[in-house]
């Protein structure tokens, strides 16, 4: 499989181009002009291989949750690309893709809860196995950093964590996580591998893509006297 990938819900931007189980990937923190960031690492890929889009199988992207700008940019990116080539996408889940970065990691368990900073005194947060890649063990969710749990079958074995929500509320250090990678972002070389994994039978038509917010307000509301 030929495909395109990319992932603009952080202040990391990155973009991967795997080809076949060989992967190229480029990525840059941020801190303005996203959307010319994530085309021009876009356009370096693609020319360094010497393909067009319309060369590609699919192109995946981090479909959520994350920042809200950084999101509805992947989305309207993968998008645009699509419409412009034909090319199906594939959404991926950011959390997910944390996940599998975390369980690439020498002597990691095959249990992670992966926490990501949401603002507002909250985390986006998720807990996945490794079954040759990362899976959903339950639904995605944001919620206040102490309402985040560890399924009940999960409190004898290792797990590990991973995501910002460990550095922007340390009392969830707390939990029985070991190592708890709280550096690691979202980035397209895992949002390839699971793509690649999940196949052309979970590509969507461009019109059809959708970000994943898990939440609606973009901002606190203001408190009431």
């Amino acid at each position: 499989m030929k495909l395109l990938a990319l992932d603009t819900a952080t202040e990391l931007c990155s973009a991967a181009l795997w080809l076949d189980g060989a992967c190229r990937t480029r990525e840059q923190a941020r801190a303005h002009g996203a959307g010319e960031l994530i085309l021009g690492l876009i356009e370096e890929l693609l020319s360094e291989s010497s393909l067009a889009l319309r060369d590609l199988d699919a192109i995946a992207f981090g479909r959520g949750p994350g920042a809200f700008t950084g999101v509805r940019l992947a989305v309207a990116v993968a998008q645009g690309l699509g419409f412009a080539s034909g090319v199906p996408l594939i959404p991926v889940s950011d959390l997910r893709a944390l996940a599998q970065q975390a369980f690439l990691q020498q002597g990691a368990p095959a249990r992670a809860l992966i926490c990501q900073d949401a603002r507002m005194a909250q985390v986006y947060w998720g807990c996945f196995e490794r079954c040759g890649v990362a899976r959903e063990v339950s639904a995605e969710a944001v919620s206040s950093p102490d309402a985040v749990r560890l399924p009940d079958d999960w409190l004898e074995g290792s797990v590990c964590g991973a995501g910002s929500g460990f550095e922007a509320h340390p009392a969830l250090l707390a939990l029985p996580l070991r190592p708890v990678s709280a550096h690691f972002r979202p980035r397209a070389l895992e949002i390839a591998q699971l793509a690649a994994d999940d196949g052309l039978g979970a590509a969507v038509a461009p019109e059809a893509a959708q970000p994943v917010y898990l939440r609606d307000e973009v901002a606190a509301l203001p408190s009431r006297n």
